[in-house]
């Protein structure tokens, strides 16, 4: 299953920022302590400005609202599970 991962093309997604739209690849997503976290890339491969995201919507509702996790211990977590699943990938925060 992980090999599937690495030969398929991210997803792509537009955020609407106060900026305007603004387009990002979904690398992969995980569930920690029942919160749903996504990692974001400015490009589909190599080099890229990445991000992780925390979805904070209700659990009722039927969009999700992403935001930038901002807390340093949490953002440590998150990366070193992401690291783990993209075995391939180094994420510098």
């Amino acid at each position: 299953m992980e090999e599937q991962r690495k030969d398929k093309d991210p997803e792509m997604i537009t955020f609407e920022t106060d900026e305007g739209p603004s387009d990002w690849y979904i690398l992969d997503e995980t569930r920690i302590n029942g919160c749903n976290y996504i990692l974001v890339a400015d490009a589909p491969k190599g080099d890229a400005q990445c991000m992780i995201l925390k979805d904070v919507a209700p659990e009722q509702a039927k969009e999700s609202i992403y935001q930038e996790v901002e807390d340093d211990n949490e953002l440590d977590i998150v990366a070193a599970m992401f690291e783990d699943l993209l075995s391939d990938t180094e994420i510098i925060g």
